[in-house]
């Protein structure tokens, strides 16, 4: 077998141990050449045992698998012969038969069965609807059927970043909410920078000039970023704004709070030195009774001074007691309430929230505790706008970015000058 040069993603996708594992990067970045690889390896491990790539379309197979598929099994001592009536790939050494590659689109996933194979590539599984996505990867998993010593029946996907869809919910989020899943799936990044050894001199300056901010950093430098429609909070990044700090003993606690049914959101923040810092949350809490008590429990059982920030409309009768408040049941509760008779304007509070994360002096005054607060992380890297013209409220991204709102926007608001000339127009 002849050796190939492979950058480092490259190599370090192909040395993980998982039963799933994704290579995600840019344009350029050699995903399907990669993943063929990935498919000559498996031939020269196990001959005989037949495997699947699998795309968004036949013509994608055509043009983008064939062609690599060839060149990749040449350079490693194999030649296939394409049988595209069948959308199958034979594999030889030679003469000697080492096994097939049986092609299937996923625009219609329900149509991949009727076959088993030990191994699969699955290429560009983000540009597929989620519930494509969803269903195509569970009818491959139903294929891999063989029960073979040793075989490990895994699956490789390689694919662009297209938001935060399949592949960041299957190999990011899934793992982060269990990590018993890490053994399971594995995931490289990989920019193009790191195949840019193998492109054309002017592919990545013609990349750079042809697409914004938001889609260079998924499409060129593999993150998963939002690309549905504009971000509501466009300049937070999980590095910059991280912090690792924790609730100190006695600190006293800011927190902001977030009034729904079966799903109320507090985040607790602290304010050092003037820095407001995100430190802890608490989700999908059912009620304001039950808040107020796991608030109580957690932190001013605890000696900590608790001053909350609710949403205004708290101030209506509870879902819990008709007879009084929410805000009525916090008090009760002994905590302190700064809240004003009303909410402030959406825009004001996303203003501020935004100014906190950064300022136009490239100054980020606020951060937030990533590993404790996972909730709120996503919640500002996914909420958009929505066809109204305010922040969409679909997704549930909506109940944490409300909650720490209503914190920063009462302690930190936009200041707005005020003037006896004519305003300027912006």
């Amino acid at each position: 077998m002849i050796q190939l040069d492979l950058n480092i993603p490259q190599a370090a996708f192909l040395n993980l141990p998982h039963k799933y594992k994704a290579y995600v990067a840019g344009f350029g970045s050699g995903k399907t050449f990669v993943g063929c690889v990935g498919i000559c390896m498996h031939f020269w491990q196990w001959p005989g045992i037949s495997q699947g790539y699998f795309a968004p379309t036949y013509p994608q197979i055509r043009d983008i698998f064939y062609p690599t598929m060839e060149e990749v099994a040449y350079a490693m001592g194999l030649r296939i012969k394409v049988k595209q009536g069948d959308h199958e790939v034979e594999v030889y050494e030679g003469r000697l038969y080492r096994g097939t590659v049986i092609c299937r689109s996923m625009e219609k996933p329900e149509t991949i069965v009727g076959f088993k194979i030990g191994h699969a590539l699955i290429d560009e599984l983000d540009v597929m609807p989620m519930l494509k996505a969803q269903t195509a990867w569970r009818k491959i998993i139903a294929r891999m059927r063989y029960n073979v010593p040793g075989l490990l029946n895994g699956i490789d996907v390689t694919t662009t970043p297209e938001g935060f869809k399949f592949v960041y919910q299957q190999f990011v989020k899934a793992v982060r909410d269990k990590p018993e899943l890490a053994t399971l799936y594995g995931l490289i990044q990989a920019s193009t920078f790191d195949n840019e050894l193998n492109l054309p001199a002017d592919y990545i300056p013609s990349l750079l000039a042809s697409y914004p901010p938001a889609l260079i950093d998924a499409y060129l430098r593999g993150k998963f970023t939002n690309l549905t429609s504009g971000s509501v909070y466009p300049d937070f990044d999980r590095f910059k704004n991280r912090t690792t700090q924790i609730i100190l003993p006695g600190e006293p606690l800011q927190v902001g709070l977030d009034f729904n049914v079966l799903n109320m959101t507090a985040c607790i923040n602290v304010v050092r030195e003037g820095q407001p810092m995100t430190l802890a949350e608490r989700v999908k809490v059912r009620d304001t009774p039950a808040m107020a008590r796991i608030l109580t429990e957690d932190f001013k059982d605890k000696g900590h001074q608790v001053k909350i920030f609710p949403d205004a409309s708290g101030q209506n009768t509870s879902s819990k007691n008709a007879s009084e408040s929410d805000l009525s049941i916090l008090r009760q509760a002994g905590f302190l309430l700064e809240v004003n008779h009303s909410n402030p304007a959406v825009k004001d509070r996303v203003n501020a929230y935004n100014g906190m994360i950064l300022n136009a002096q490239g100054e980020r005054r606020w951060k937030i505790n990533t590993d404790q607060c996972p909730t709120t992380t996503e919640a500002l890297e996914q909420q958009v706008w929505g066809a109204d013209g305010q922040p969409d409220k679909k997704s549930g991204h909506d109940h944490p970015n409300d909650a720490n709102g209503y914190f920063l926007v009462k302690r930190y608001p936009i200041v707005k000058s005020t003037t006896t000339t004519a305003p300027l127009r912006m």
